[in-house]
């Protein structure tokens, strides 16, 4: 839109069925967001518009709702599912606090779907193989990238806590700074969106799919949660003692009550179960621990005033809003129902059938079908809307026969 239309308070409107649209760009059928497929009004969120340090045109970019044009939230959007399940915590005197930790890759251009990534040589003229986690070295070369990164996030108003290069071979993650979930949401989108526009002013790629490269550690999208009490601030996961609070188990009960409903939800592609199924602290469970990676919920090691359960399962490739939304959603149905979490585990553990996910997108999308709870907490809409696009993803891949198939299979009887 141009800047005199913006201004001017002209209204943008998008069909409804753009909100189901398939990674590949086709639609499911039109039954799923209704036949007439008619508009949505794309209302901006006058926090949150940004002119974009990056383009050399001046250009702007406003996150938006998207609402009926009766005025209500459409219940198609990952935004308005949000917003949502934080008025339900509004409506008992709760609010929910989140911080997002994005792992990313930063590769080389790859002009070439079949081969696989690379890292993009360093200074002194050889690409990286692995071993630089956790390095303070710049030998890769990034430098000049990562600075352009930090001055865009600051232009944008994108706090941030820390950058580390993480094990993977130029994998690299963030720490967003806790605070509102709708906020949280709001900058790890622009977040991702920010890497990718640098990235390709500096003739690299980044690429948050959530398995880029075999035999190496994948992409998270970890999320931390607490809950706070409105008009205190105090964490409702300490008791007066300082001690862990009913609620808190409560939250717990309820995370391991959704995560196999929702692990379409958390891992929303074919390649999320590259990085749940080899796992590198990348757990596929609803087990929980005090500190222990291999748990899929892990209560990190911190002052009662900072006590929070991390949300391990979701990948970078993940729907911030949407994966925020479901995890959240989850533990406020525990509290509501007063769910009492399994015991805690530690050190070496054998996962529970009960405690087991989804290990493949068919059988995540199978799961979401028969799930009553995804119904109740985000409407027969969005689910069945959210299946029959996942669906057409699945089948899209089904479609193609891998190089490991003709290389491994051509040859057998």
């Amino acid at each position: 839109m141009t800047a005199e239309g913006f201004l001017e308070g002209r209204r943008l409107q998008m069909a409804r069925g753009v909100m189901l649209q398939c990674i590949m760009g086709g639609y499911p059928p039109a039954r799923f967001y209704g036949c007439d497929d008619g508009d949505l009004a794309l209302v901006p969120d006058s926090a949150q518009i940004h002119r974009l340090p990056w383009s050399q045109q001046p250009r702007a970019l406003a996150i938006c709702d998207a609402d009926e044009l009766t005025g209500e939230s459409s219940s198609l959007s990952t935004r308005s599912q949000l917003k949502a399940v934080i008025a339900r915590y509004t409506a008992i005197g709760l609010a929910p606090v989140v911080a997002t930790e994005l792992e990313f890759f930063v590769f080389a251009p790859n002009t070439d779907s079949t081969q696989p990534f690379q890292p993009p040589k360093g200074l002194d003229g050889r690409r990286e193989e692995g071993h630089s986690a956790f390095s303070v070295s710049s030998n890769n070369g990034l430098r000049p990238f990562f600075r352009e990164v930090y001055e865009c996030m600051a232009a944008l108003g994108l706090p941030r806590d820390t950058f580390m290069h993480e094990m993977g071979v130029s994998q690299f993650e963030i720490n967003l700074l806790h605070g509102d979930p709708l906020l949280l949401a709001d900058q790890t989108f622009l977040f991702k969106h920010l890497l990718k526009e640098v990235a390709l002013k500096h003739g690299l790629i980044v690429v948050c799919m959530a398995k880029p490269l075999a035999h190496t550690p994948g992409s998270s999208m970890h999320i931390h949660q607490s809950i706070v009490e409105i008009g205190t601030g105090r964490n409702v996961f300490s008791d007066e003692t300082g001690q862990p609070s009913a609620t808190f188990r409560h939250f717990i009960g309820g995370q391991q009550a959704g995560m196999a409903d929702f692990t379409a939800l958390f891992a929303p592609n074919v390649n999320s179960y590259q990085r749940l199924c080899h796992p590198f602290a990348s757990p596929n469970n609803a087990c929980w621990s005090h500190d222990n990676r291999a748990a899929g919920l892990r209560i990190p090691a911190s002052l009662p005033v900072a006590r929070r359960v991390e949300n391990r399962l979701p990948g970078a490739d993940a729907n911030p809003y949407l994966a925020i939304a479901a995890s959240l959603a989850c533990g406020l149905y525990g509290i509501e129902h007063q769910l009492e979490p399994d015991e805690p585990v530690q050190g070496e553990f054998q996962v529970p059938d009960k405690l087991s996910l989804p290990c493949t997108l068919h059988a995540a999308l199978e799961r979401l079908k028969r799930s009553q709870l995804a119904m109740e907490l985000f409407g027969k809409e969005f689910i069945e809307g959210y299946i029959a696009s996942k669906t057409l993803e699945l089948t899209s891949f089904l479609d193609e026969i891998t190089p490991w198939e003709r290389r491994v299979l051509a040859a057998q009887a």
